[in-house]
């Protein structure tokens, strides 16, 4: 039964392990989608019990769900893993049997007679491969990917288009790299020679090693002698920078538009949110967890979050927010403080002026050999001056 006839729950889930079907298992789906998106004719997934609502008002045929509901009406799909299962059945829909990559190589496709490419390997036309490189089992290379001299590809990787490895990339075993990513490119690395700025050494190259995700957009640039090196299970997100000679750790997840400066190393298990930046030789303890915009410029102990630019631990920098959302409510209380202030100095100025005003005049009078008046101030008597 095609996508438009749409497919039964049952013939959707028949495949799976560990599901049950609770209700009509021949109601008919024509579509699986998020809740937010469900339509009268799909099946659709909650994973937690606040959405029970929205799924009766979605009008769904179907849901995918980790306990049975007894307040909804609609088919129920119940699974220990609501995700995974949830994903083959989008996948029915998607792709039908298109997710299966086929052996072949397109006759548009440039490969050079000493390369060696794996069994089940499939090549897509505008792919240049250069010589002496090794492509593993099972990969699919898609169209306008550039791979040269001497790089080595290990099994399952997909490779999506316009994507560049530069010479000697290793790469390991089902590995990702989205559309428009370099790999390898040069450092920039520079040094000054009779004030001319002169390119350093480009001899390393890029080391990524298996089960590493690397988004759209990303660049990697070669060690300048040895390896910029990717550790398993990493995921990078979109628009990401690496520099070179950079060792990142194992299973670090690297968020979008995160720059990393040359020398720098991470642990096992960082976590690099959003526009994080890095200065040069910093090193960052496993289980680090940098928040988004924070600057780091120092090495950060493991275990710990940071915020903030400088980046500090999270305790230290939630004080320093407090203080600066406080800021204006700061200032206007100082320029009210400052308005009381001047009054009182004013107060208290006032009866020397008055003073100053009445000894300047009984001077006034004394200079000038005038008989004292009957109302003459008495606290001009002690200015007089005596006869000469």
């Amino acid at each position: 039964m095609n996508r438009i006839d749409g497919i039964s729950v049952r013939e959707l889930v028949e495949q799976l392990d560990c599901v049950s079907i609770i209700g009509d298992a021949e109601a008919i789906c024509r579509d699986a989608l998020p809740l937010r998106d469900a339509k009268v004719d799909s099946i659709t997934m909650i994973d937690h019990a606040s959405r029970i609502e929205q799924l009766v008002t979605s009008n769904a045929v179907a849901v995918v769900t980790a306990v049975p509901l007894s307040s909804v009406n609609c088919t129920q799909v119940v699974t220990n893993d609501v995700h995974a299962v949830f994903a083959a059945i989008v996948k029915r829909f998607r792709h039908g049997e298109e997710g299966i990559v086929h052996s072949s190589i397109d006759a548009a496709a440039q490969i050079d007679p000493t390369a060696s490419i794996g069994i089940g390997t499939r090549i897509d036309a505008g792919v240049v491969i250069g010589p002496n490189v090794s492509i593993g089992s099972d990969c699919h290379l898609m169209p306008g990917v550039v791979v040269m001299e001497k790089t080595t590809i290990g099994d399952r990787c997909t490779i999506y288009p316009r994507v560049v490895l530069y010479e000697y990339t290793r790469m390991g075993n089902d590995i990702q790299i989205h559309a428009g990513s370099v790999i390898g490119a040069h450092g920039f690395g520079y040094r000054q020679v009779k004030g001319r700025h002169v390119i350093s050494a480009q001899l390393g190259y890029v080391e990524i090693e298996s089960s590493v995700d690397i988004g759209a957009n990303v660049t990697i640039d070669r060690g300048t002698y040895g390896v910029t090196r990717i550790g398993e299970g990493t995921k990078i997100d979109n628009l990401v920078m690496i520099a070179h000679n950079c060792h990142i750790g194992r299973h670090n997840l690297i968020c979008s538009q995160v720059g990393i400066a040359g020398s720098c190393q991470t642990g096992d298990y960082v976590v690099l949110a959003g526009q994080v930046g890095l200065a040069d030789h910093v090193t960052l303890g496993d289980h680090a967890v940098i928040g988004a915009q924070a600057g780091v410029m120092e090495d950060l102990s493991p275990n710990q979050v940071y915020l903030g630019s400088p980046a500090m631990p999270q305790r230290e920098q939630m004080q320093v927010f407090a203080v600066q959302r406080r800021l204006p409510e700061m200032r206007r209380e100082l320029k009210m403080i400052r308005r009381e202030l001047d009054e009182v100095t004013a107060k208290l100025a006032q009866p020397a002026i008055v003073a100053e005003a009445a000894n300047a005049d009984c001077d006034l009078r004394h200079s000038s050999g005038g008989p004292a008046s009957e109302g003459e101030n008495p606290h001009c008597l002690a200015f007089k001056r005596s006869a000469a």
